[in-house]
């Protein structure tokens, strides 16, 4: 099936006159073509192209990462020129000292954020424990009958209402 459908892709471009221009082949080993702007065998202009034909021509082998960015860059217009070998080369070297400089960043500013961290913590609280949550009397042996107070904490007395009589007496 690949060798019939290349004879006709061949033969459809001896017949629309479109004229395949190799512009450059990246690292990975995709071919970079541009096909000028051109009337078809009906009269119709067809604008130009920009083509790759990637080096694992099945669509299961291509992953995210094949093409280089300056390539694709080409390919969808934001650039006009293709990119040269050396300048792919000079950026992936910046790509790289670019990551480089930020894992070290990465790396002081958590040793830092340790260092901070440690020192504006507050030591640790020492607790006593004096009894259980669920106890009916925490702290104390039994409620009075009086309210008491030592400034810090407040025990309530125990109340019981009057019998049916105005609070106002």
């Amino acid at each position: 099936m690949g060798w019939s459908q290349d004879l006709l892709r061949a033969l459809w471009r001896s017949l629309s006159r479109e004229v395949k221009e190799h512009v450059g082949t990246d690292q990975f080993g995709n071919k970079y073509y541009y096909i000028l702007q051109y009337k078809n065998w009906r009269g119709q202009t067809i604008r130009e192209k920009r083509i790759v034909e990637a080096a694992n021509k099945k669509e299961v082998d291509y992953e995210t990462g094949d093409i280089p960015t300056e390539w694709e860059a080409w390919i969808r217009r934001t650039r006009k020129t293709p990119p040269t070998m050396e300048e792919i080369l000079n950026n992936e070297k910046y790509r790289e000292e670019i990551k480089i400089k930020s894992q070290d960043f990465y790396e002081k500013e958590k040793l830092l954020s340790k260092e901070t961290n440690e020192e504006l913590l507050p030591p640790p609280i020492q607790t006593q424990i004096k009894g259980h949550a669920s106890a009916p009397y925490f702290g104390k042996e039994e409620p009075s009958v009086a309210p008491s107070s030592t400034g810090k904490t407040f025990q309530p007395g125990s109340w019981m209402p009057q019998d049916g009589k105005s609070h106002n007496q």
